[in-house]
């Protein structure tokens, strides 16, 4: 079987000899099924992670259709509109415009909010080809008459599911509504909720769907365990958690922005350096936060899932999934973030009754079962068990309750560990007596 190349794609001979040039000489598996279609004409329905190379999937055919098709670039009027939800995702996309494009002669421009649009205008003025664009910006210079989308032939939406969290959909729609219906469209999501397949089928037209099964991480080199407890007692768990210090660098994940807040103001007021990062968070306050994260500044991360792609962070110790996600892949993802470059990682996740669904389906694409630890030791160098066992021994006096045998506690006594709030009582006996 030969090797997929570049050349056998169909791309143009000027694209062939940048791609060379900057070593890329073999196409990833997205690029190799999209961009025969996308030469085509066709609509692309991609589903695929960051760093699959999907820029390239649709940057290398864009390109070659609007040089093919020589024209001035009009004022104003951009011919391609790629949406991305962040300045940071922009900002490369416009990169790899400039680098693939180099012997084009194509005009692109790069638009974001948080900077001043005098130098973002005055590009709209000269003309470009290619616009790449942040969807709050690009509201701004439309309603000020300095951008039209009347003759855009191309419309790409880049991590659409990303753009969901943030809360750009409406803004996405509202720019869709300018743009002529006789276009190229292409929309590239990580995942696919139900949101976002509404939003594709709005967009699409008889899409092809370009589907890459995300890149399982070497969990052999990550050290996975479980807590099952009740959600009410996940807070104080992960307090007694990371009271030892071998923890100094943590990214904690939570399926919702309210919880990750929640979780950030919980762990601050226990003076645990701690900043959040979701969709609500403005950008600057992400770079921020993310710069605290990798000085040593800050401790611990909170994150959802969208907002922490991208986290690429070599030295992270640990990854506590406060919650499980709902969807599997997502797990592999994010202990992804504690095994980088080669070195070894630990992941500990904690699971409530409702969530025993979700652990499920992990399991199914791990294909293997993730270590409980209510049935051994988690880490020898974690010797806090007996302090989370207080706190539920205490609550369970209170309510005059035995403690189930898969709580913590028991779990402590089982491997001969004391029981603090036992031994108080005990002693508070003998001193009545």
């Amino acid at each position: 079987m030969t090797e997929l190349t570049f050349a056998k794609l169909g791309l143009d001979q000027r694209l062939l000899d940048t791609l060379e040039a900057e070593k890329y000489l073999i196409p990833t598996p997205i690029q190799g099924q999209a961009i025969p279609f996308l030469l085509k004409g066709r609509d692309i329905l991609g589903i695929a992670q960051t760093g699959t190379g999907k820029t390239a999937a649709f940057v290398l055919p864009i390109l070659q259709k609007l040089s093919a098709q020589p024209a001035k670039a009009a004022p104003r009027r951009p011919r391609a509109l790629i949406l991305a939800p962040t300045r940071e995702l922009a900002i490369q996309i416009g990169e790899a415009i400039k680098t693939y494009g180099q012997n084009l002669h194509l005009r692109h421009a790069v638009i974001f909010g948080g900077v001043g649009q005098s130098p973002q205008i005055q590009k709209m003025v000269r003309g470009v080809h290619l616009l790449v664009a942040t969807p709050g910006r690009l509201l701004d210079l439309i309603a000020q008459g300095h951008i039209d989308l009347s003759v855009l032939s191309f419309l790409v939406l880049d991590e659409a599911d990303r753009m969901l969290d943030m809360g750009f959909i409406h803004d996405v729609r509202k720019i869709a509504a300018l743009v002529p219906k006789k276009r190229q469209s292409l929309l590239f999501s990580a995942t696919m909720p139900r949101d976002i397949a509404k939003l594709a089928s709005s967009l699409l037209h008889d899409p092809e769907r370009v589907e890459i099964t995300p890149k399982v991480v070497a969990v052999d080199r990550i050290d996975q365990r479980i807590y099952f407890c009740e959600a009410e007692d996940k807070r104080a768990l992960l307090a007694s958690i990371l009271e030892d210090d071998q923890l100094y660098r943590v990214i904690v994940f939570t399926r919702t922005k309210h919880r990750a807040n929640r979780v950030a103001e919980f762990l601050s007021k226990r003076k645990i350096p701690t900043e959040a990062i979701h969709g609500n968070k403005s950008q600057g306050a992400r770079q921020r936060a993310l710069k605290q994260f990798r000085q040593g500044d800050t401790r611990v991360l909170v994150a959802t899932d969208i907002a922490a792609r991208g986290i690429d962070i070599d030295d992270v110790t640990h990854v506590i999934n406060f919650e499980l996600p709902n969807e599997p892949e997502s797990y592999v993802h994010r202990i992804g973030r504690t095994a980088r470059a080669g070195a070894e990682g630990v992941a500990l996740s904690f699971c409530s009754p409702d969530e025993r669904p979700y652990l499920r389906d992990i399991e199914n694409l791990l294909k293997c079962e993730i270590a409980n630890e209510g049935e051994r030791p988690f880490m020898e160098h974690i010797p806090h068990k007996p302090k989370v066992a207080q706190r539920q021994g205490n609550k369970s006096a209170r309510s005059n309750k035995k403690p189930s045998a898969s709580k913590s506690g028991d779990a402590a006594a089982q491997e001969g560990k004391p029981r603090p709030a036992r031994s108080r009582r005990r002693r508070r006996r003998s001193k009545a007596a």
